[in-house]
Protein backbone atom coordinates (compact mmCIF):
# COMPACT_ATOMS: atom_id res chain seq x y z
CA UNK A 1 0.00 0.00 0.00
CA UNK A 2 2.58 2.54 0.85
CA UNK A 3 4.21 1.87 -2.80
CA UNK A 4 1.47 2.43 -4.82
CA UNK A 5 0.40 5.69 -2.94
CA UNK A 6 4.28 7.30 -3.45
CA UNK A 7 3.61 6.12 -7.08
CA UNK A 8 0.04 7.67 -7.07
CA UNK A 9 1.41 10.87 -5.14
CA UNK A 10 4.83 11.07 -7.80
CA UNK A 11 2.29 11.17 -10.87
CA UNK A 12 -0.60 13.23 -9.68
CA UNK A 13 -0.06 15.01 -6.60
CA UNK A 14 -2.87 17.00 -7.29
CA UNK A 15 -5.35 14.55 -6.89
CA UNK A 16 -4.24 13.51 -3.57
CA UNK A 17 -4.86 17.21 -2.18
CA UNK A 18 -8.06 16.73 -4.19
CA UNK A 19 -8.99 13.01 -2.54
CA UNK A 20 -8.28 14.54 1.04
CA UNK A 21 -9.77 17.87 0.70
CA UNK A 22 -13.40 15.79 -0.33
CA UNK A 23 -12.68 13.45 2.12
CA UNK A 24 -12.47 15.91 4.83
CA UNK A 25 -15.35 17.60 3.70
CA UNK A 26 -17.12 14.25 4.29
CA UNK A 27 -15.88 14.10 7.92
CA UNK A 28 -16.48 17.42 8.55
CA UNK A 29 -20.36 17.13 7.57
CA UNK A 30 -20.68 13.61 9.23
CA UNK A 31 -19.04 15.07 12.46
CA UNK A 32 -21.37 18.37 12.58
CA UNK A 33 -24.72 17.03 10.09
CA UNK A 34 -27.00 19.10 9.99
CA UNK A 35 -24.57 21.70 9.10
CA UNK A 36 -25.00 24.85 7.26
CA UNK A 37 -22.43 26.05 4.56
CA UNK A 38 -20.84 29.05 6.72
CA UNK A 39 -20.42 27.26 9.43
CA UNK A 40 -18.54 24.25 7.73
CA UNK A 41 -16.18 26.98 6.08
CA UNK A 42 -15.22 28.01 9.66
CA UNK A 43 -15.14 25.10 11.15
CA UNK A 44 -12.56 23.81 7.83
CA UNK A 45 -10.84 26.92 8.27
CA UNK A 46 -11.50 27.59 4.30
CA UNK A 47 -13.40 30.24 2.70
CA UNK A 48 -17.21 29.68 1.66
CA UNK A 49 -16.67 29.93 -2.21
CA UNK A 50 -13.54 26.84 -1.77
CA UNK A 51 -16.27 24.88 -0.29
CA UNK A 52 -19.03 25.56 -2.75
CA UNK A 53 -16.60 23.83 -5.15
CA UNK A 54 -16.29 20.58 -2.82
CA UNK A 55 -20.11 20.18 -1.46
CA UNK A 56 -21.65 21.00 -5.17
CA UNK A 57 -19.44 18.16 -6.66
CA UNK A 58 -20.21 15.86 -3.91
CA UNK A 59 -23.92 16.67 -3.95
CA UNK A 60 -24.00 16.25 -7.37
CA UNK A 61 -22.60 12.48 -6.82
CA UNK A 62 -24.88 11.66 -4.52
CA UNK A 63 -22.85 11.61 -1.36
CA UNK A 64 -24.94 14.66 0.53
CA UNK A 65 -27.74 16.00 0.33
CA UNK A 66 -29.08 19.70 1.89
CA UNK A 67 -32.37 20.95 3.64
CA UNK A 68 -33.28 24.01 5.24
CA UNK A 69 -31.13 22.37 8.58
CA UNK A 70 -28.38 21.72 6.26
CA UNK A 71 -25.96 19.46 4.72
CA UNK A 72 -26.03 15.69 5.57
CA UNK A 73 -24.35 12.87 4.49
CA UNK A 74 -26.63 10.19 2.35
CA UNK A 75 -26.44 6.73 3.06
CA UNK A 76 -23.62 6.58 -0.08
CA UNK A 77 -21.92 9.28 1.29
CA UNK A 78 -21.36 7.52 4.63
CA UNK A 79 -20.75 4.12 3.27
CA UNK A 80 -17.90 6.38 0.81
CA UNK A 81 -16.74 7.57 3.78
CA UNK A 82 -16.16 4.83 6.34
CA UNK A 83 -14.78 3.02 3.46
CA UNK A 84 -12.09 5.73 2.88
CA UNK A 85 -10.78 5.50 6.36
CA UNK A 86 -7.92 2.84 5.96
CA UNK A 87 -6.75 4.38 2.49
CA UNK A 88 -6.86 7.92 4.29
CA UNK A 89 -5.05 7.14 7.21
CA UNK A 90 -2.41 5.85 5.09
CA UNK A 91 -2.51 9.03 2.41
CA UNK A 92 -2.59 11.12 5.41
CA UNK A 93 0.28 9.63 7.12
CA UNK A 94 -1.75 8.40 10.40
CA UNK A 95 -0.45 5.16 10.56
CA UNK A 96 3.21 5.93 10.12
CA UNK A 97 3.01 9.03 12.74
CA UNK A 98 1.39 6.89 15.37
CA UNK A 99 4.52 4.19 15.00
CA UNK A 100 6.61 7.88 15.22
CA UNK A 101 4.64 8.69 18.01
CA UNK A 102 4.92 5.57 20.10
CA UNK A 103 8.90 5.74 19.62
CA UNK A 104 9.09 8.71 20.65
CA UNK A 105 6.80 8.95 23.44
CA UNK A 106 8.67 5.58 24.51
CA UNK A 107 5.20 3.55 25.00
CA UNK A 108 3.64 0.52 22.92
CA UNK A 109 0.51 2.13 21.40
CA UNK A 110 -0.38 5.28 19.98
CA UNK A 111 -3.66 5.84 18.29
CA UNK A 112 -4.58 8.98 16.61
CA UNK A 113 -6.96 10.37 15.03
CA UNK A 114 -7.64 13.51 11.96
CA UNK A 115 -8.05 17.06 13.39
CA UNK A 116 -7.34 18.81 15.92
CA UNK A 117 -9.47 19.38 18.93
CA UNK A 118 -8.60 22.79 19.29
CA UNK A 119 -10.42 23.57 16.73
CA UNK A 120 -13.39 21.16 17.29
CA UNK A 121 -14.81 19.45 19.85
CA UNK A 122 -16.04 16.92 17.37
CA UNK A 123 -12.18 15.51 17.65
CA UNK A 124 -12.65 14.52 21.23
CA UNK A 125 -16.08 12.59 20.49
CA UNK A 126 -13.80 10.49 17.48
CA UNK A 127 -11.39 9.66 20.47
CA UNK A 128 -14.32 8.34 22.28
CA UNK A 129 -15.46 6.35 19.94
CA UNK A 130 -11.89 4.96 19.18
CA UNK A 131 -11.49 4.13 23.06
CA UNK A 132 -14.86 2.59 23.22
CA UNK A 133 -13.69 0.02 20.02
CA UNK A 134 -10.25 -0.25 21.52
CA UNK A 135 -11.26 -1.47 25.07
CA UNK A 136 -14.20 -3.82 22.71
CA UNK A 137 -11.20 -5.19 21.37
CA UNK A 138 -8.06 -5.47 24.13
CA UNK A 139 -10.35 -6.21 27.56
CA UNK A 140 -10.91 -9.52 28.54
CA UNK A 141 -14.17 -10.97 29.44
CA UNK A 142 -15.25 -11.43 33.18
CA UNK A 143 -15.71 -8.75 35.82
CA UNK A 144 -13.30 -5.95 35.85
CA UNK A 145 -12.97 -2.51 37.82
CA UNK A 146 -12.30 0.80 35.50
CA UNK A 147 -11.17 3.58 37.43
CA UNK A 148 -11.58 7.14 35.63
CA UNK A 149 -10.74 10.32 36.01
CA UNK A 150 -12.61 13.34 35.62
CA UNK A 151 -12.54 16.77 33.34
CA UNK A 152 -14.00 18.11 29.76
CA UNK A 153 -11.92 15.29 27.58
CA UNK A 154 -13.99 12.87 30.21
CA UNK A 155 -17.19 14.13 30.00
CA UNK A 156 -17.03 13.54 26.11
CA UNK A 157 -15.21 10.43 26.19
CA UNK A 158 -18.09 8.99 28.68
CA UNK A 159 -20.90 9.98 26.03
CA UNK A 160 -19.39 7.70 23.41
CA UNK A 161 -19.36 4.59 25.13
CA UNK A 162 -21.69 1.78 24.27
CA UNK A 163 -23.58 -1.18 25.99
CA UNK A 164 -21.65 -3.56 23.30
CA UNK A 165 -18.21 -2.99 25.88
CA UNK A 166 -20.18 -5.08 29.09
CA UNK A 167 -21.04 -7.56 26.49
CA UNK A 168 -19.34 -10.58 28.39
CA UNK A 169 -17.82 -8.70 31.03
CA UNK A 170 -18.92 -7.25 34.40
CA UNK A 171 -17.67 -3.72 34.64
CA UNK A 172 -17.52 -1.72 37.65
CA UNK A 173 -16.78 2.16 37.10
CA UNK A 174 -14.78 3.47 39.89
CA UNK A 175 -13.61 7.47 40.20
CA UNK A 176 -10.09 7.22 40.31
CA UNK A 177 -9.54 10.15 42.84
CA UNK A 178 -11.78 12.50 45.22
CA UNK A 179 -13.44 15.81 44.20
CA UNK A 180 -12.32 18.66 42.66
CA UNK A 181 -14.73 21.19 43.53
CA UNK A 182 -15.52 21.84 40.13
CA UNK A 183 -18.09 21.48 37.87
CA UNK A 184 -20.21 18.55 38.79
CA UNK A 185 -20.41 17.17 35.43
CA UNK A 186 -17.13 16.72 34.89
CA UNK A 187 -15.85 15.29 38.30
CA UNK A 188 -14.74 12.11 38.40
CA UNK A 189 -17.64 11.03 40.18
CA UNK A 190 -19.73 11.91 37.40
CA UNK A 191 -17.98 10.27 35.21
CA UNK A 192 -17.61 6.94 36.28
CA UNK A 193 -21.87 7.44 36.68
CA UNK A 194 -21.99 8.05 33.10
CA UNK A 195 -19.43 5.71 31.56
CA UNK A 196 -21.35 2.89 33.55
CA UNK A 197 -24.81 4.09 32.47
CA UNK A 198 -23.53 4.07 28.66
CA UNK A 199 -22.62 0.92 29.33
CA UNK A 200 -24.96 -0.76 31.01
CA UNK A 201 -22.64 -1.44 34.25
CA UNK A 202 -22.11 -1.06 37.65
CA UNK A 203 -20.43 2.19 39.15
CA UNK A 204 -19.14 3.08 42.70
CA UNK A 205 -18.72 6.72 44.05
CA UNK A 206 -16.22 8.41 46.35
CA UNK A 207 -17.76 11.25 48.57
CA UNK A 208 -14.32 12.92 49.46
CA UNK A 209 -12.41 16.11 48.63
CA UNK A 210 -9.47 15.06 46.32
CA UNK A 211 -6.94 17.36 48.76
CA UNK A 212 -7.02 17.14 52.85
CA UNK A 213 -4.83 17.45 55.84
CA UNK A 214 -3.43 14.52 57.03
CA UNK A 215 -5.65 14.43 60.08
CA UNK A 216 -8.48 14.33 58.12
CA UNK A 217 -6.66 12.10 55.17
CA UNK A 218 -6.35 9.05 58.32
CA UNK A 219 -9.87 9.91 59.56
CA UNK A 220 -11.63 9.49 56.60
CA UNK A 221 -10.20 6.08 55.01
CA UNK A 222 -11.29 4.90 57.96
CA UNK A 223 -15.04 5.09 56.97
CA UNK A 224 -16.14 1.70 55.46
CA UNK A 225 -17.65 3.44 52.59
CA UNK A 226 -14.59 4.97 51.51
CA UNK A 227 -12.08 2.49 52.74
CA UNK A 228 -14.50 -0.25 50.33
CA UNK A 229 -14.11 2.27 47.44
CA UNK A 230 -10.53 2.77 48.07
CA UNK A 231 -9.96 -0.70 47.61
CA UNK A 232 -11.71 -1.12 44.51
CA UNK A 233 -9.41 1.43 43.01
CA UNK A 234 -6.53 -0.09 44.35
CA UNK A 235 -7.35 -3.21 42.60
CA UNK A 236 -8.35 -1.73 39.39
CA UNK A 237 -7.77 -3.36 36.30
CA UNK A 238 -8.05 -0.45 33.82
CA UNK A 239 -7.63 3.04 34.22
CA UNK A 240 -8.72 5.94 32.10
CA UNK A 241 -7.31 9.57 32.31
CA UNK A 242 -6.76 12.15 31.07
CA UNK A 243 -3.70 14.63 30.96
CA UNK A 244 -4.19 18.32 31.60
CA UNK A 245 -2.41 21.57 31.26
CA UNK A 246 -0.41 22.62 34.26
CA UNK A 247 -1.82 26.36 34.60
CA UNK A 248 -5.31 25.78 33.68
CA UNK A 249 -5.85 22.37 36.31
CA UNK A 250 -4.11 24.27 38.85
CA UNK A 251 -6.88 27.31 38.56
CA UNK A 252 -9.67 24.17 38.24
CA UNK A 253 -8.15 23.12 42.02
CA UNK A 254 -8.57 26.57 43.41
CA UNK A 255 -4.75 26.67 44.51
CA UNK A 256 -3.70 29.96 45.70
CA UNK A 257 -2.05 32.63 43.51
CA UNK A 258 1.17 32.15 45.30
CA UNK A 259 0.89 28.57 44.56
CA UNK A 260 0.28 29.27 40.41
CA UNK A 261 3.03 31.99 40.43
CA UNK A 262 4.99 29.91 41.56
CA UNK A 263 4.02 26.69 38.80
CA UNK A 264 4.29 29.63 36.43
CA UNK A 265 7.72 30.37 37.62
CA UNK A 266 9.00 26.73 37.20
CA UNK A 267 7.50 26.39 33.67
CA UNK A 268 4.86 23.79 34.41
CA UNK A 269 3.41 22.67 31.63
CA UNK A 270 1.70 19.74 32.48
CA UNK A 271 -0.39 17.80 35.77
CA UNK A 272 -1.92 14.15 36.25
CA UNK A 273 -2.45 11.76 39.19
CA UNK A 274 -1.53 15.47 41.12
CA UNK A 275 1.39 16.03 40.35
CA UNK A 276 2.63 18.71 37.95
CA UNK A 277 5.79 18.52 35.58
CA UNK A 278 7.57 20.85 33.01
CA UNK A 279 9.18 20.36 29.90
CA UNK A 280 11.57 18.27 30.43
CA UNK A 281 9.35 15.61 32.33
CA UNK A 282 10.86 17.37 35.49
CA UNK A 283 8.55 17.34 39.12
CA UNK A 284 8.23 20.43 40.01
CA UNK A 285 4.97 20.01 42.80
CA UNK A 286 2.99 17.18 43.82
CA UNK A 287 -0.41 17.32 45.62
CA UNK A 288 -1.51 14.32 48.43
CA UNK A 289 -5.11 13.61 47.29
CA UNK A 290 -7.22 10.53 48.00
CA UNK A 291 -7.08 7.77 45.04
CA UNK A 292 -5.27 6.80 42.93
CA UNK A 293 -1.22 7.87 42.46
CA UNK A 294 0.94 7.74 39.74
CA UNK A 295 3.01 4.54 41.41
CA UNK A 296 0.03 2.86 41.23
CA UNK A 297 -0.09 2.28 37.55
CA UNK A 298 2.89 0.16 37.55
CA UNK A 299 0.31 -2.53 38.56
CA UNK A 300 -2.65 -2.08 36.24
CA UNK A 301 -2.17 -3.56 33.30
CA UNK A 302 -4.77 -1.74 30.69
CA UNK A 303 -3.88 2.29 30.86
CA UNK A 304 -5.25 4.72 28.84
CA UNK A 305 -4.41 7.78 28.35
CA UNK A 306 -6.22 10.73 26.24
CA UNK A 307 -5.36 14.03 25.38
CA UNK A 308 -5.63 15.92 22.15
CA UNK A 309 -5.19 19.08 20.58
CA UNK A 310 -1.96 20.95 19.70
CA UNK A 311 -2.53 23.19 22.88
CA UNK A 312 -1.58 19.88 24.69
CA UNK A 313 1.15 18.56 22.86
CA UNK A 314 3.38 19.84 25.40
CA UNK A 315 1.62 18.03 28.36
CA UNK A 316 1.57 15.57 26.56
CA UNK A 317 5.13 14.74 25.94
CA UNK A 318 6.03 16.11 29.57
CA UNK A 319 3.82 13.20 31.35
CA UNK A 320 4.76 10.47 29.19
CA UNK A 321 8.44 10.55 30.19
CA UNK A 322 6.87 8.94 33.47
CA UNK A 323 4.03 6.64 31.84
CA UNK A 324 3.98 2.98 32.05
CA UNK A 325 5.70 1.92 28.43
CA UNK A 326 2.07 -0.25 27.68
CA UNK A 327 0.54 3.11 28.03
CA UNK A 328 -2.41 3.25 24.87
CA UNK A 329 -1.93 7.27 24.29
CA UNK A 330 -5.43 8.19 22.22
CA UNK A 331 -4.96 11.77 20.77
CA UNK A 332 -5.37 13.66 17.60
CA UNK A 333 -3.18 15.49 14.40
CA UNK A 334 -3.18 18.58 15.91
CA UNK A 335 -1.03 17.26 18.86
CA UNK A 336 1.48 14.55 17.12
CA UNK A 337 2.18 16.74 14.75
CA UNK A 338 2.97 19.23 17.10
CA UNK A 339 5.27 16.67 19.11
CA UNK A 340 6.98 14.93 16.27
CA UNK A 341 8.08 18.15 14.64
CA UNK A 342 9.61 19.15 18.11
CA UNK A 343 7.18 22.39 18.71
CA UNK A 344 6.71 21.27 22.17
CA UNK A 345 10.23 22.06 22.91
Amino acid sequence: MHTELAWLKAIAPDLMGVVTKRYQVLQFINWMAPVGRRTLAEQMKISERALRTETDFLRSQGLLESSKSGMVLTAKGLETFHGLDHLMNQLLGIKDDEKRLAAQLQIDHCLVVSGDADQSGRVLDELGKTLNSTLQLLLPPGRLTVAVMGGTTMAHLARQLTFQLSAGRELTFVPARGGLGEAVTIQANSIAAAMAEATDSNYRALYVPENLSSESYESLIKEPSVKEVLGLIDKAQVVIHSVGDALVMARRRGMSSDTISMLKAKHAVAEAFGVFYDASGKVVYKIPQIGLQLADLDHIPYVFAVAAGKSKSKAIAAYMQHAPSRTWLLTDVGATNSILTGATR
